[in-house]
């Protein structure tokens, strides 16, 4: 994808760029506006591709690394217990994954408690911690700066 070409409805949806903590030729990585889990994450890929399949083998080479990135910059944040990737495209319909790292225990970060209600099984999506743009913002300061220790990008 063009990097001067208009980002597609579903980088904006999730808050593109002022969300961004890495980027590449086919992937964005942003903060995720509802914090499901601490450190909720969204990988989108930048084509206007709505099928997985249909996605260029330059992409998937691109996906190992963004993967790689957002794990170590995840665990550098606060270390997990899993990890769990969701590409379910109900909503928006171009490709990308929600990345929930996911926790046994209560954490806290910027005075503000995060649970995990869904622990161990799948996650509760409809739940997310509430967040002021004060809060959003200091999370995603310090994730960037997670990123900014490891990254290939």
């Amino acid at each position: 994808m063009d990097h001067d070409r208009m980002p597609h409805a579903t980088l904006l949806k999730f808050g593109y760029p002022h969300s961004l903590l890495l980027e590449g030729s086919h992937w964005c990585v942003l903060l995720r506006p509802q914090q499901v889990t601490l450190g909720a994450l969204v990988l989108v890929s930048r084509s206007d591709s709505h099928s997985l399949a249909s996605l260029e083998p330059a992409a998937f080479a691109e996906m190992g690394d963004m993967t790689r990135d957002i794990e170590a910059a995840l665990m550098r944040f606060r270390p997990f217990d899993k990890l769990n990737y969701l590409a379910l495209m109900m909503v928006d319909p171009h490709v990308h994954f929600h990345v929930l790292p996911r926790y046994a225990t209560l954490q806290r970060h910027g005075g503000v408690d995060f649970t995990d209600p869904g622990w161990p099984a799948a996650p509760e999506l409809k739940f997310a911690t509430p967040l002021d743009t004060t809060q959003k913002d200091a999370l995603r300061e310090d994730l960037l700066l997670a990123f900014k220790q490891g990254a290939v990008h």
